[in-house]
């Protein structure tokens, strides 16, 4: 469930850079052990893509933590493998170049500048809410107020960060979500919005770090507060205080408001359409982690099935098993460009591959049941659906990974599991069953369904007031099945008969989860949704690039919208 981390450079060592690569981080770090690094973490992360650039930014991230932090995060450099770390600067590289392409948007004020002194914000006076700090950027003047947000008589605390061009605001909101079990991107992920002149925030949505800890309270009972905060409580609170700043320093509202969510960050944007729907005019959102319910216990699916079959499978089977789907499927839609158009009606199957070797090992008939498995998805004892599998082109060895001799499952989403479903941090996954998953399941998809599931989505009001909505998401989603976003749009057409009035859905071949993509990336989507709301020019597509990884532009193409020219 990651998000992008923009940055406006890609050559130099920034604050951005910083939070780009501390924010991947973050989702990695928990797992890393105690040990100390030593600097061969230097050489380890440039084996993997990392410029001289990004070292220093590293280097510069260590300042403001403690030794023991230090020692962990620098493990984390040195010992990660490869193949992950290679994804983490691919990912940025991507990024970078992403939000590169978004046009600057022109002022819609002629006298768009502060009334008030930044200090004077501290006495802004906004319901259940302290403002904590005012500070001034010195590099572009830019005002940075911190916030605090609590639900009386609960003793939560939802920070709230805003930032606040002093000379170029084009007279927009722009509210940024967050990654994984991360609420936002903090303070450091504003920088871009602002230096396009947008009003922008970001929040904690209650609780620090990236892990699920702040779901149990000190008794291992669930705390509701947190979660509803996370959920969707903490992206409206960031909503008010953002536009009650806004209006306070500038004199005049923003004229539109925009949001703006890859990941977790899609799953608060649709939230904020369903509950809130005057909160934002325009909200995009990427690879949406919707139906976080049932999909986030899917998640372990994959290791389920190789623990369950007792074959752990190496990721050179399952690139083997790519490379091969790939050279067969490829050519469906009429060209040959490496990755596929429509997985969902690819039919190859693995058991051609059954009998050759691969990376010094025979692919078997166990290795092409597990891979047919992870395909098929989530199913009960009973042969029924439960939720989907991982779309044919996805990487597998993203939620099925392997690692060790003999080979042994790495599995991702254990935080869900073991905070969420079973309150139990302490939890062995290699004590679960199929019976069990299949009532882990079915108790978290009921247990969570109202605050996470996005089950019975609603956008009549956010139509009415006229508001917009674009989602994309990659046909090569390894941790997010794309299938999710495409039942949700079709859960939306059972309620209105004209859904693209307001809601626009595209598909993007080869893209994975805003990293790791054959295909070409998704860009333009701000443009879209702005032109949208403020033109009423209807997107019909988005156009999409592919890089190398030096940021060469090899390849674009047209992204044309679900399902074409239907309603």
């Amino acid at each position: 469930m990651k998000t992008r981390q923009p940055r406006s450079n890609p050559t130099a060592g920034s604050g951005t850079a910083i939070a780009g690569l501390t924010a991947i981080l973050a989702i990695h770090v928990a797992s890393v052990g105690a040990a100390i690094g030593t600097s061969r973490w230097q050489e380890h992360v440039t084996a993997a893509g990392a410029t001289a650039a990004d070292v220093v930014s590293i280097q510069e991230s260590f300042g403001a933590l403690n030794p023991a932090e230090r020692a962990k995060i620098e493990e984390y450099w040195e010992t990660t493998s490869l193949s992950k770390l290679e994804k983490v600067f691919r990912f940025r590289h991507v990024e970078v170049w992403h939000d590169a392409s978004e046009a600057t948007p022109k002022p819609l004020y002629s006298d768009a500048f502060p009334v008030r002194s930044p200090e004077s914000l501290l006495r802004v006076s906004i319901p259940n809410t302290t403002i904590n700090a005012v500070t001034v950027d010195p590099k572009d003047g830019s005002c940075h107020v911190v916030a605090t947000v609590t639900h009386p008589p609960a003793n939560d605390q939802v920070k709230v960060f805003v930032a606040l061009p002093m000379r170029t605001w084009n007279g927009r909101l722009l509210g940024i979500g967050g990654m994984g079990f991360a609420g936002g991107q903090g303070p450091e992920g504003l920088g871009d919005p602002v230096a396009k002149g947008f009003a922008s925030a970001t929040t904690d949505t209650g609780h620090e770090g990236s892990d699920a800890s702040f779901t149990l309270d000190s008794s291992r009972r669930l705390n509701w507060q947190e979660i509803r905060d996370f959920a969707y409580l903490g992206v409206h609170d960031m909503t008010i205080v953002g536009k009650a700043l806004t209006e306070s320093f500038y004199g005049k509202p923003a004229r539109y408001s925009y949001f703006k969510g890859n990941s977790t960050g899609g799953r608060q944007g649709i939230a904020e359409a369903e509950r809130y729907p005057a909160d934002y005019d325009g909200i995009v959102v990427g690879s949406p982690a919707i139906n976080m319910n049932r999909f986030a216990s899917a998640m372990i699916w994959p290791q389920v099935v190789m623990l369950e079959l007792g074959d752990f499978v190496s990721k050179a089977k399952f690139d083997a098993v790519n490379a091969a789907l790939i050279s067969a499927c490829d050519g469906l839609d009429g060209t040959m460009d490496g990755f596929i158009d429509n997985p969902i009606g690819c039919k190859w199957d693995p058991e051609v591959l059954v009998g050759t070797s691969v990376g010094g090992a025979i692919f078997t008939k166990i290795d092409a049941e597990v891979v047919r498995e992870i395909w098929k998805g989530p199913h009960r004892q009973d042969g029924s659906f439960m939720w989907y599998g991982l779309p044919r082109g996805a990487d597998l060895s993203v939620l099925a990974a392997t690692a060790g001799s003999p080979l042994r499952g790495k599995p991702e989403g254990l935080d869900w599991i073991r905070y969420c479903g079973l309150l139990d941090p302490d939890w062995q996954w290699t004590t679960i069953t199929r019976g069990k998953f299949e009532l882990l399941w079915n108790q978290m998809a009921e247990q969570y369904g109202e605050v996470l599931g996005n089950e019975h989505p609603d956008l009549k009001r956010f139509r009415e007031l006229g508001h917009r909505l674009i989602i994309f998401h990659g046909l090569a989603d390894p941790i997010v099945p794309v299938e999710g976003s495409i039942a949700y749009y079709e859960r939306l057409q059972t309620k209105s008969s004209r859904v693209a009035d307001f809601v626009r859905l595209f598909l993007a071949p080869g893209y994975g989860h805003g990293y790791s993509s054959t295909g070409p990336t998704p860009v333009g989507e701000m443009d879209a949704i702005i032109r949208w709301v403020e033109a009423h020019e209807a997107p019909d597509q988005l156009k999409a690039i592919q890089w190398d990884p030096h940021g060469k532009v090899i390849g674009s193409r047209l992204l044309d919208r679900f399902p074409g020219n239907q309603n």
